[in-house]
């Protein structure tokens, strides 16, 4: 409190109690006047009365009590007594004008609590609020309920581009549109970060729920205008039915969570609703991540390898390292399912890191002209680490740099080119070729393979399998192999089977091949094996020799 205020506090409490003394003062006096003057008014009634003369003593005591009547209010007035009840009178309704300008102050600080600043939507506790409303409805009606959330889709590029105000800006009109979808069937709520969540209370089915998805996809796929600027994004949903996913707010959202999940799992812009199916994936991929975790620390998923071959004159020129894993329970567990659920739970780094310290090691004990190519993830490359721990685990292999080569695919430089190209740099300054994998699958373009310091590009087996059968493939693949001439880039066709993919390949300039043709992936055992019988004699290649 400032001085004035203390002062002026101090002030108003100190003359409340000078009026208290000044009432009580007055109040003695008027008492000491009527004590006396009643005792002599009793004195001369009595002696009137024995005199027998009762009416001129009653007329005698009302004049004496009229005359102390007008003195003691003189008194009181001219003490200000009278303005001191005034202001009791005052001070009750002040008293009662600050009890209702409390009950505002608390209304506002309630509303705040349950209200987001930046969108003025209701914040989770309001969320949870209208849970509980539509349990007790429930309760009554039987009616089930839809409860979701949406995860936005590319707000850390947003907010790397525009910076936070240009993300806050985004978020509220993301806010005002969900709102404004939701208004006649349900409630928004912006639950945390980039996340919105939601309450429908007439959906009761599965069909429902991804119709209302469907609906809020579209809205979020809309353009928004940024200042001039056109930004885009999308959302990815979960959503769960009250009460098949729990009767309590922490067990439905959990149930969101997981369904949230799945959807990431499947793509940007994807809507699972929970059901019992999901759980049961939820549950396997929870087995599967306890049992790989104890498969990374025993080193028991290794390294398998499947040869390249040139397809210009049939020789061996190295091999690709893939993961393999068998676990004892579950059997052979493909890479597709293992690898992206290492990436989600955060354990890819220590099973990269194992697996190319086993791959380099067996690699540095082939022939010195046969190269080691290395898959990366993207969740490495946006980590500024990895080159340093690559050229470390390498070194601490013993096989040299120039005969390793990493590969990266399109998807993974797009999302953060900048760290991207920094880790690319500096691999190939350490003399660490670069392949780009899976081209043409992705969002790369000529400008971006003119930027990257690549070497090599591998075209998609998608692309290879349509050779002779499917025109546009075909046009495809001759378009990629004649811009990589321009780049001066090597091209290695992936997923060759057929002798007449493999000659069709070679007619149109394309460097190299690996698919089943030329051999499966093997174990590091059955890899040498592979090279000796090749030095002997490539039986391996011998059709592709053939060929050419």
């Amino acid at each position: 409190m400032c001085g004035k205020e203390k002062e002026s506090a101090e002030g108003g409490r100190s003359n409340k109690l000078g009026d208290n003394k000044r009432l009580y003062g007055a109040l003695a006096v008027v008492s000491s006047m009527l004590v006396p003057v009643f005792a002599v008014m009793f004195a001369i009634c009595w002696q009137l009365e024995l005199l027998g003369d009762l009416a001129l003593g009653g007329l005698l005591l009302l004049m004496v009590v009229a005359s102390v009547v007008a003195v003691a209010s003189i008194l009181l007035k001219s003490e200000g007594i009278f303005d001191t009840f005034g202001n009791m009178d005052a001070d009750g309704t002040e008293m009662k004008e600050q009890a209702s300008a409390h009950n505002s102050s608390r209304a506002k600080l309630v509303s705040l609590a349950y209200t987001d600043s930046l969108t003025k939507l209701g914040n989770q506790q309001r969320m949870i609020e209208k849970f509980g409303t539509l349990c007790d409805r429930y309760q009554e009606e039987q009616e089930p309920f839809l409860v979701g959330v949406v995860n936005l889709d590319g707000m850390k590029p947003i907010n790397d581009l525009y910076g936070l105000e240009g993300g806050d800006e985004i978020l509220k009109q993301c806010a005002q549109r969900l709102s404004a979808a939701v208004e006649k069937e349900g409630y928004a709520f912006r639950t945390r970060g980039d996340e919105f969540g939601f309450l429908f209370s007439n959906t009761v089915d599965q069909d429902g729920a991804k119709q209302i998805g469907r609906i809020l996809q579209e809205v979020l796929q809309a353009p928004f205008d940024l200042n001039g600027r056109t930004v885009r994004l999308s959302g990815s949903f979960g959503f769960a039915l009250y009460p098949e996913a729990g009767h309590d707010f922490q067990t439905v959202m959990k149930k969101i969570e997981s369904a949230l999940y799945h959807s990431k799992r499947n793509g940007r812009g994807s809507i699972t609703v929970f059901s019992r199916e999901i759980e049961e994936l939820i549950l396997e991929n929870a087995r599967m991540e306890q049992a790989l975790r104890r498969a990374i620390a025993n080193n028991e998923v290794c390294p398998h390898f499947q040869p390249i071959i040139s397809l210009q004159n049939g020789t061996l020129l190295g091999f690709e390292s893939l993961a393999r894993w068998i676990d004892p329970e579950l059997g052979f567990v493909s890479p597709g399912k293992f690898v992206p659920l290492a990436e989600e739970r955060g354990i890819i780094a220590p099973l990269t890191e194992k697996l190319l310290m086993h791959a380099a090691r067996v690699a540095a004990g082939w022939p010195g002209d046969i190269f080691l190519s290395f898959n990366l993830s993207s969740v490495q490359l946006v980590d500024p680490n990895t080159a340093g721990n690559i050229i470390q685990i390498i070194e601490e292999a013993g096989l040299p740099a120039h005969r390793l080569e990493i590969e990266v695919t399109e998807t993974a430089v797009m999302s953060d080119p900048e760290t991207a190209s920094m880790i690319i740099d500096e691999l190939h300054n350490a003399g660490i070729r670069i392949s780009m994998d899976d081209f043409g699958t992705g969002q790369s373009s000529l400008g971006r393979l003119r930027e990257l310091k690549l070497d090599k590009v591998k075209i998609d087996r998608a692309f290879v399998m349509g050779i002779g059968e499917d025109r546009p493939a075909e046009h495809i693949v001759r378009a990629i192999l004649e811009m990589c001439a321009g780049l001066d880039l090597v091209v290695v066709a992936e997923g060759i089977e057929e002798m007449r993919q493999a000659e069709s390949l070679k007619r149109y300039g394309c460097h190299a091949g690996q698919g089943y043709l030329f051999g499966k992936p093997q174990d590091e055992h059955k890899t040498m094996n592979y090279i000796r019988e090749f030095m002997n004699g490539p039986a391996y290649a011998e059709p592709v020799r053939e060929a050419v």
